[in-house]
């Protein structure tokens, strides 16, 4: 099956992108430079088409219901304009999708952000599990979506859009006499906001953005940058650092479920981990001689393989090379890493490498 293409694809063309493919997706890795992209967001500001992410609408009086029933954090937090991150879970705990939850008019009316390689997965779960006055609607197809990012990017996306809503908020508007969603949330570590509009819009809005960030130096940003930004900042990929055989306990975002609520589908399976202890955790890795880790490499604690890179890149802001991956837990070093049959001594550290404008 060919790779499915965003409504931005000639866009990209045009601004000389090199594509990859990305959950079925052929999508931009780079344009200027992995290392350029990246200093942009850190520096000034990016900008990123993320249309190959899904929205799922969630109406009716049972929405929050429905919500409370599928998510792992506590939707009934979260009122008009907020957001919250959470996950979905399979009745064993395993991480079916990490997703953004919008509360558009609560309790009646959300939107889901989901996952591009799982869209189609989380709304049959979605579907499966509904309940009577919970309507669910993939969207996914008309929507398209770009994330504006970095310490200028607000100010760039202010140039463009008035109403910019407070971090960890979502609000809504026109643009060209269509609606649109801007969320002050992102996937690099900086401030910045993620605009969600028709498809038939957001080549003239992303043209709005570049033009209102000229003066920063603005860049068009792919894949590769994303990544190494998003890694940097401890942001986990689901498909690498989660998936159904992982939990949110032992990818180490515990907060992400809130066992205080009512019951949930992972619950029990969540909650008996909490209480009987992990086998297994998630780790960040820092190297401390010269490698860089990639997915698949092998993790040695005293010489010995005791796991598996998730996640691994040189980190263009530390210089060094810096990974993710699961380790028994409660094990302790000395670590290394083999990167391409070299051994390379490495040490833990706490997430998140580093701290952007968003902390």
């Amino acid at each position: 099956m060919p790779s499915k293409r965003t409504p931005l694809y000639g866009w990209h063309q045009a601004h000389g992108a090199k594509f990859v493919e990305f959950g079925g997706w052929e999508m931009p890795v780079q344009y200027t430079g992995i290392v350029a992209e990246h200093e942009a967001v850190r520096k000034a500001a990016g900008i990123f088409d993320i249309s190959h992410m899904g929205e799922i609408f969630v109406d009716g009086p049972a929405s929050l219901d429905f919500l409370q029933k599928l998510c792992t954090n506590d939707i009934s937090k979260i009122s008009d304009g907020q957001a919250i991150y959470s996950h979905l879970c399979t009745p064993g705990g395993g991480v079916i999708d990490d997703i953004f939850v919008y509360c558009l008019k609560s309790p009646n009316r959300y939107l889901v952000v989901v996952n591009a390689s799982t869209s189609d997965k989380d709304f049959e779960w979605m579907t499966k599990n509904s309940v009577p006055g919970a309507q669910i609607r993939n969207e996914s197809r008309l929507w398209s979506m770009v994330a504006v990012q970095g310490p200028k990017a607000v100010e760039t996306a202010s140039r463009v859009i008035k109403n910019i809503p407070e971090r960890h908020r979502v609000a809504q508007g026109t643009f060209e006499n269509d609606p649109y969603f801007i969320c002050r949330t992102g996937y690099t570590g900086e401030d910045g906001v993620e605009v969600i509009a028709p498809n038939a819009r957001i080549e003239n809005l992303t043209n709005a953005f570049m033009q209102a960030g000229k003066d920063f130096g603005i860049l068009p940003c792919g894949l590769g940058a994303r990544d190494t930004l998003r890694l940097e900042a401890g942001y986990l990929l689901y498909g690498n650092d989660m998936d159904e055989d992982h939990s949110p306990m032992e990818a180490g975002v515990p907060w992400v479920v809130k066992f205080d609520k009512a019951s949930f589908i992972g619950k029990e399976a969540l909650k008996a981990q909490k209480n009987g202890g992990l086998m297994r955790s998630l780790k960040a890795f820092k190297l401390t001689e010269r490698g860089i880790p990639r997915h698949g490499f092998k993790i040695l604690c005293g010489g010995k393989e005791c796991g598996i890179v998730t996640s691994g890149t040189f980190s263009p802001t530390l210089k060094t090379g810096i990974a993710m991956g699961y380790v028994p837990a409660g094990i302790s070093g000395p670590f290394a890493i083999e990167c391409n049959a070299r051994p390379v001594p490495a040490e833990t550290t706490k997430l998140p490498f580093y701290k952007g404008s968003k902390n």
